[in-house]
């Protein structure tokens, strides 16, 4: 039996724009991904300028927000994957800024 393994390339992100309903990502590979904010609680709670404080990690395999301690994947992106936070933990970041810094 002959096997044959398929290696996928995850294309890196090349820009990020936030609206307030969706997060939206070009690819390196020409695709664009538009996903729903509601995915990420935390985009959702942010302000317009935590929003735009956006950063490339990992050469472009993912996005950071550093005011939100918010990291996506490309690869989570594309395969459809909403935040994988607790409520527990959402609700305690959510407290914590509340009370500001």
């Amino acid at each position: 039996m002959i096997t044959s393994m398929i290696e996928a390339q995850i294309p890196q992100a090349q820009e990020v724009a936030v609206t307030d309903d969706t997060l939206q990502v070009e690819l390196s590979d020409g695709r664009a991904i538009s996903v729903p904010l509601a995915w990420y609680p935390r985009l959702v709670h942010a302000t317009r300028q935590e929003r735009d404080n956006w950063e490339f990690i990992g050469k472009g395999q993912g996005i950071r927000w550093p005011d939100l301690d918010e990291d996506l994947s490309v690869e989570g992106l594309i395969a459809g994957r909403p935040s994988g936070e607790s409520q527990r933990s959402f609700k305690r970041w959510l407290e914590t800024k509340a009370r500001g810094p």
